[in-house]
């Protein structure tokens, strides 16, 4: 009645969804009221709304913030934090940069401590020798104490004199890269030389668990340099590789080796088996059930994922295996860098790699190398060719032309030559080195394991994977056999060599 009558003047914020449960039901209330729609400001309005707020963020933090970080927060909240809007991602940036500003200017240097720590340890041993009436010692010890009590001192004052509760610290735009890189995971500050330098010799570092696919570590090397740097199409995902060959040549280890080198550890890979995408109605599994149906409130298995980690390397494997709604979905990943889930929210795509493999092809490759297009170690540069393009014509006829122009680079993988296999031993046996040398068991292998497995595992049709069964065959399972039979034990380092056709195990 107050409203109705004028009485009360009201000023209501609220959301749209907010106003459409509470306030448009009641018919009575909302003709109370003149609805006004707030949008999102501007970049260049968030700007000058976050230099108005600047002057408060300054007073309570105690720091200087600066123009440089205004636009900063602006720019790479608008780019890289999809689920909220400006100024209020912005301002949330600014303030947490600040914050960590101050509270590294409040820690104690790590020299204090260190002192703080001596200085006890000499107080103990200074009673020491005074409870053993070793005054002589004990004079000694006092004098080390005061030398180190004036140090102290003296770098307590230094550190106070620089970071004078007046002046504190500066907030630039390197801060506010830091606070979104920890939001989000990915590395947006500027490139140190150290990362410069891993980046250039990102096709070395790949080249060290992928052997022979020389075209493949290039062409996902450059994309990653590309996005890295800044060159990319920010609206699209930072690469999309589509890896064709045949079985075992290293399609699934590169995209590994990949997420290993961006990352760190090869768990940074979001793998995804397409084959579980069969039926229509398992598309809902990717970006999450509708409202009302089963498994709503679980989120879909790909958005899920991704929402988490934002930055990673997303493996499909076997895709033409999946349903073909799965592909109506990817080409708004490919195009847009984006998806919208079950729940409405839009998931950010733009810093993701997209790896697909398929086997489509691999059946072309086997009958050429039966007619002799790919045979043995001579493979020539016309031959690997012929064998593409045969493969990209089989490629045409399995998948759409918009989804296909969509991907950035189609990547024949080689058929695996007897040059590469000693090399793919080598990295083999490194790997169970390393196994087993988290369960204390030190291991070194003569020369001749190496050929004699490279001689018993070749097997080309079906790449590197036989040299691994052969490896757990004659290696790990004769291992295991004498460490049971105490023919060797863990407590001393074990040789491995072959004699007779034989693996042999022994202490040096």
């Amino acid at each position: 009645p107050a409203l109705a009558r004028g009485e009360l003047q009201a000023i209501g914020a609220t959301t749209l969804d907010e106003y459409r449960k509470y306030v448009e039901k009641d018919s009575a209330l909302e003709r109370r009221f003149q609805p006004v729609d707030v949008g999102e400001p501007s970049k260049d309005e968030a700007v000058e709304i976050l230099k108005g707020l600047r002057d408060r963020y300054e007073a309570h933090h105690k720091v200087t913030i600066t123009d440089e970080a205004l636009h900063a927060a602006v720019d790479l909240s608008h780019r890289y934090i999809n689920d909220r809007y400006l100024p209020d991602k912005a301002i949330d940036l600014i303030d947490e940069a600040a914050s960590k500003m101050r509270l590294n200017l409040l820690t104690a240097p790590p020299d204090i401590k260190e002192l703080e720590v001596t200085i006890e340890k000499y107080e103990q041993e200074k009673d020491e020798a005074v409870a053993s009436q070793d005054y002589e010692k004990a004079a000694e010890i006092r004098d080390l104490v005061n030398q180190s009590k004036e140090k102290l001192e003296e770098v307590k004052q230094n550190w106070r004199q620089k970071n004078d509760v007046g002046e504190g610290g500066e907030v630039g735009s390197e801060e506010v890269a830091q606070i979104v890189s920890s939001w989000t995971g990915v590395p947006v500050k500027k490139l140190a030389q150290e990362e410069s330098d891993k980046l250039l010799q990102m096709e070395d570092t790949l080249h060290q668990r992928v052997i022979g696919q020389e075209e493949a570590v290039r062409a996902v090397s450059k994309a990653i340099r590309r996005a890295r740097v800044g060159l990319k199409d920010p609206n699209r995902p930072i690469g999309s590789f589509i890896f064709l060959g045949p079985t075992g040549v290293g399609k699934t280890e590169l995209s590994k080796a990949l997420a290993e080198s961006m990352f760190g550890d090869d768990d940074s890979m979001i793998r995804i088996d397409m084959s579980e995408y069969m039926e229509k109605h398992a598309v809902s599994r990717l970006i999450g059930s509708p409202p009302g149906y089963v498994g709503y409130d679980e989120g879909g298995q790909l958005t899920e994922k991704v929402r988490r980690k934002p930055y990673s390397v997303i493996l499909m494997d076997e895709i033409e295996k999946a349903h073909p709604d799965v592909f109506n979905i990817l080409l708004q990943i490919l195009e847009d860098g984006r998806l919208t889930d079950g729940k409405g929210r839009t998931v950010d795509f733009k810093n993701t790699v997209i790896i697909m493999t398929s086997n489509v092809g691999a059946h072309t490759i086997r009958k050429q190398k039966t007619l002799g297009f790919t045979a043995g170690d001579g493979e020539s540069d016309d031959k690997y060719e012929k064998m593409k393009d045969n493969v990209m014509e089989e490629l045409r006829t399995t998948f759409r032309p918009e989804f296909l122009n969509r991907i950035d680079e189609v990547i024949v993988f080689h058929q695996l030559e007897n040059k590469h296999i000693n090399d793919i031993v080598d990295i083999l046996l490194k790997q169970l080195g390393k196994r087993l040398n988290a369960l204390d068991i030190e291991i070194a292998f003569d020369e001749s394991v190496n050929a004699f497995i490279a001689e018993k595992g070749t097997d080309l049709e079906y790449g590197a994977r036989p040299l691994r069964r052969t490896i757990q065959k004659e290696v790990e399972d004769k291992l295991s056999e004498a460490l049971l039979k105490a023919e060797v034990t863990k407590e001393k380092p074990i040789k491995v060599y072959v004699k007779d056709e034989e693996m042999k195990f022994t202490h040096e």
